[in-house]
């Protein structure tokens, strides 16, 4: 049974002619007719009989109308919902875990032309180490996060982020380190060193080293890149670090990052927890991360 000829029905039903029936529905009466007996022939009833006054509905086809005002009016209640849901005005707050990286500038534009489109929507950012981010996702204190690989996202859905962000070393001018163009194994081996606490740091620097993390002359783990400026600056040793966590510092005057060599890259994620139900704003703001990253 077609939804369109219970529609042509119905409106017969209404008006009790099929002339006026033709007018509302804006087809002409010869097509009308023949949808009717359509439907009469599929249901094998006969839904109306004529008199002097008109078309007057059978019991069958009183038992149609009203089954029809039933299907009919659930049908226009799903179409609201879904015209609804796509004009809905998307507003709320989000909570958003973030690393130092290159990549909260990606986090910055999204976020500005999110707010153009949507002026009720607020947001609050939380800064961190993976570690500590990961955590507040696994917790539900926040709904999304920029993480920085190398980390384990069994657990989460993620977006790789186009942006590579490049490794090197962070130097004192004063270093005799810092008159080079890169920095090579060998020369960590020489060099006292901080580095990340997170272990899947350690192992990715152990690994392009070629050589265990324990034969470096580790002075001190961070967790945050910040925190060792003044360190570095002040001779206690160079520190392992993603060129983009130093971007847009104050800290050149005083401090040079050398890259690696063979170069070391790695990208961000965003990330978010595997089969959590996702709130219209969470969905538009993941969709902008995903046209971006494609």
């Amino acid at each position: 049974m077609e939804l369109r000829n219970l529609r042509y029905f119905w409106t017969v039903a209404e008006e009790g002619s099929i002339s006026k029936a033709a007018s509302e529905l804006s087809i002409t009466q010869p097509t009308l007719s023949r949808q009717l007996k359509k439907l009469e022939m599929e249901l094998s009833v006969e839904l109306f009989k004529r008199d002097q006054k008109g078309l007057i509905l059978t019991p069958e086809g009183i038992f149609l109308k009203n089954r029809a005002e039933e299907i009919l009016a659930l049908t226009n209640k799903t179409q609201q919902e879904f015209e609804h849901k796509k004009n809905k005005i998307i507003s709320g707050n989000i909570s958003i875990g973030c690393v130092e990286a290159d990549n909260s500038d990606t986090l910055s534009m999204i976020l500005e032309e999110l707010i153009k489109d949507y002026p009720l929507v607020t947001f609050h950012i939380n800064s961190g180490t993976s570690d500590e981010i990961t955590n507040k996702l696994d917790q539900g204190l926040i709904d999304i996060a920029i993480l920085l690989e190398p980390i384990s996202v069994d657990k989460y859905e993620k977006i790789s982020l186009p942006r590579s962000e490049r490794w090197g070393l962070l130097v004192s001018r004063d270093s005799d380190l810092a008159q080079n163009e890169y920095i090579v194994p060998g020369d960590l081996r020489k060099t006292r060193l901080m580095i990340s606490g997170r272990e899947e740091v350690q192992k990715m620097i152990s690994n392009w080293c070629q050589f265990d993390v324990s034969g470096l002359k580790i002075v001190g783990t961070y967790n945050l890149i910040f925190n060792t400026f003044s360190l570095v600056e002040n001779g206690v040793g160079s520190a392992v670090v993603i060129e983009g966590a130093i971007a847009n510092r104050k800290a050149e005057e005083y401090l040079k990052f050398i890259p690696l060599q063979p170069e070391l890259q790695t990208h961000c994620v965003l990330a978010w927890k595997r089969n959590r139900i996702l709130t219209s704003l969470l969905e538009e703001f993941i969709k902008r991360f995903r046209e971006m990253a494609n």
